[in-house]
């Protein structure tokens, strides 16, 4: 993509403002960059015994390969037209062949420069069909979905993890909301209704697509003989806001909401809107069922929402909320500025029905989930501050984010008992005893090393 126009001027762009809730950093003398070589994010300066203990890699060496889907009889609900819809998507898998050399992953910032950045994974290697990971109906998929705006990638340590455990992982390029796509300095709002409509439609596409033997053939060739039944969903931000509807939960966007989104006060337009935005489950219905039961894919097995986006819109219908099923962690900084942590909060409070988890990151605002800032991020703030957290290391933050994930989607997804031991935790993590001393460390973490989070959870009743 070009870079855009007067992008060396110095300026304050309104990001958003209205739908996000924050006013993003101007424009600092942007000059034009060559993506400079493939760069590692990732040092080798933490020790091994100080990192959660699930973040550690696993056994299996992970491919990557990405594809190309498209659902050909989309409808789009404001213009009633049938059009495909394309989805670029990045899979990782364990792979066979351990002497293949790794690649790169290559995207763009928001202000259009390009980067490259190391994988560890092999392009394009062949799957693993070796007896300790074998082909069967046991593999858990896992769908990661990136905020407004983003890219597939954006998480990848998340794929690469989660595959060398033992997992094949999704990484979507939502349509009409990456940086490829969106002019975030001119024309900020110009996906932004396709993304309120689509995040959620998006990801249950992802999954139906890895239902079909035919399409899972396509990709890892006519010797896997396996589809998608057990699946993990993890969003953030926007992401996040699509993944608890893909899970049961119903959008009730207010109409003063809508009002200020389209700058209307056109009540029948207002209404339409409400209409189309309002479904449960992914658009498989809409919100006048939520009365009855909640028709949720079964194979839906958990759910993590970094950061998700709504709560402080209150655009969830409660009563849905206290009916999904599907075991749901959210995260959060308790400083979020953009989604708002008092929103997500009382977003987790609503849960009812399902095992529920709060993870809290102290003194973190929005950024918990992205990898660390590229080298070409750091010319601008539009850019860099896309990745920055002032009081947390990335690194650190992304090691949690690997722990907590692979504890969720093993202990509900494998129904392994001991990863949800993980999950056994509360209160704060800082090991502090009124009377001075260190309590025992949260499990997984070392002791002294596991200071600034907060834990909640919510067992249901079975």
């Amino acid at each position: 993509m070009q870079m855009k126009k007067n992008r060396n001027d110095r300026k304050t762009i309104n990001l958003v403002q209205c739908v996000l809730g924050i006013v993003a950093a101007g424009m600092m003398g942007l000059v034009s960059l060559q993506a400079v070589s493939q760069q590692k994010l990732y040092g080798d300066n933490v020790h091994p015994e100080m990192m959660p203990e699930l973040s550690v890699k696993g056994k299996l060496p992970v491919g990557v390969r990405t594809i190309d889907i498209a659902n050909e009889n989309y409808i789009d609900v404001f213009t009633q037209q049938v059009a495909p819809r394309k989805l670029t998507l990045e899979v990782w898998y364990p792979k066979s062949d351990k002497s293949l050399k790794t690649s790169a992953y290559e995207n763009e910032l928001r202000s259009g420069i390009k980067f490259s950045i190391h994988a560890d994974a092999s392009r394009d290697a062949k799957i693993n069909a070796s007896e300790e990971w074998p082909l069967s109906e046991e593999w858990p998929l896992v769908v990661l979905s990136h905020g407004y705006t983003g890219y597939r990638t954006i998480m990848y340590y998340l794929g690469e993890h989660l595959a060398s455990h033992g997992y094949v992982v999704v990484g979507i390029d939502h349509t009409d909301s990456t940086n490829e796509e969106i002019d975030i300095v001119n024309a900020p709002f110009a996906g932004f209704m396709s993304t309120l409509i689509n995040r959620s439609r998006d990801q249950q596409q992802v999954l139906d697509f890895f239902k079909d033997a035919a399409n899972v053939k396509s990709v890892f060739g006519d010797s896997v003989n396996w589809t998608a039944q057990k699946a993990g969903l993890i969003g953030y931000s926007m992401g996040g806001y699509g993944a608890i509807n893909t899970v049961g939960g119903c959008y009730d966007f207010p109409s003063s909401l809508l009002a200020s989104f389209i700058q209307s006060e056109d009540e029948a337009q207002i209404k339409g809107m409400q209409t189309a935005l309002n479904t449960c489950s992914a658009g498989q219905y809409p919100k006048a069922m939520t009365g009855k039961e909640i028709k949720t894919d079964p194979r839906w097995k958990a759910m993590m929402a970094f950061a998700p986006w709504g709560g402080q819109h209150k655009i969830m219908s409660y009563d849905s909320l206290a009916k999904v099923t599907v075991p749901s962690m959210l995260i959060s900084g308790d400083l979020d500025d953009v989604s708002i942590y008092a929103g997500i909060e009382d977003m987790y409070a609503q849960f009812a029905s399902n095992d529920h988890y709060l993870l809290t990151f102290l003194n973190a605002r929005h950024n918990i989930a992205p990898h660390p800032a590229p080298k070409e991020a750091w010319t601008a703030e539009i850019d860099y501050g896309h990745y920055f957290e002032p009081a947390w290391s990335q690194q650190q933050l992304n090691n949690i984010n690997r722990h907590f994930s692979l504890a969720m989607m093993d202990c509900y997804l494998k129904s392994d008992s001991s990863a949800c031991e993980y999950l056994d935790l509360s209160g704060n993590s800082n090991q502090v005893k009124p009377e001075g001393g260190l309590s025992e460390p949260w499990k997984g973490f070392d002791n002294r090393y596991s200071t600034g989070m907060q834990f909640k959870k919510g067992i249901a009743d079975n």
